[in-house]
């Protein structure tokens, strides 16, 4: 059953396994039940919520641009609290579009009231997707390292920083360096 889950998990995915082991619950049962699971097993430091919150206040559109089936991606957002604290959020499966494409990026920017002509950053974990997607955008990039070296061979982000808190807090100085110099 893991093999089937390793990738990607889709409703059709738990037809699959429902056939497969002659389960008696519905396949919409089994992954109703397996997107609750994943939800609970994720988690967001109080700490960044209070930063996105900060970000907004300051006058930054904040969303989330996400890979994976709405469902899953969704209950994640709303069981970490993110989904509150965010301008909008865009996650693959809605719009057939999956990052590192500019179209992902742009229906997430979307989702938040912008374009990506009005510029702006992407911070993420994946120097594919989110720092090369990033770029290819048109956006500036941090990744976040989370312990992790740089790959030589990637075009290289913007800023590296260790975790999600320490990005928060890299933007809002980036924002009041710019006021500070344009006073």
């Amino acid at each position: 059953m893991l093999g089937l889950l390793a990738e990607r998990a889709y409703p059709s995915t738990f037809e699959a396994i429902r056939t497969r082991y002659r389960l008696r619950e519905p396949a919409e049962d089994l992954w109703g039940a397996y997107c609750a699971d994943i939800a609970a097993m994720v988690s967001c430091p109080a700490e960044v919520l209070d930063g996105l919150d900060e970000l907004r206040s300051a006058g930054w559109r904040v969303g989330v641009a996400t890979n994976g089936a709405a469902d899953i991606q969704w209950a994640k957002l709303r069981a970490t609290g993110i989904a509150g604290h965010v301008d909008g959020a865009f996650v693959s499966e809605e719009g057939d579009a999956r990052k590192p494409a500019v179209r992902h990026f742009a229906l997430a920017a979307e989702r938040c009231g912008a374009v990506l002509s009005d510029g702006g950053w992407m911070v993420g974990d994946n120097p594919v997707n989110d720092v090369g997607g990033g770029h290819s955008a048109g956006l500036r990039t941090i990744w976040v390292a989370n312990g992790r070296s740089w790959a030589a061979h990637a075009p290289a982000p913007e800023h590296t920083v260790s975790d999600a808190r320490s990005a928060i807090d890299l933007l809002l100085r980036l924002v009041a360096d710019h006021v500070g110099t344009a006073s």
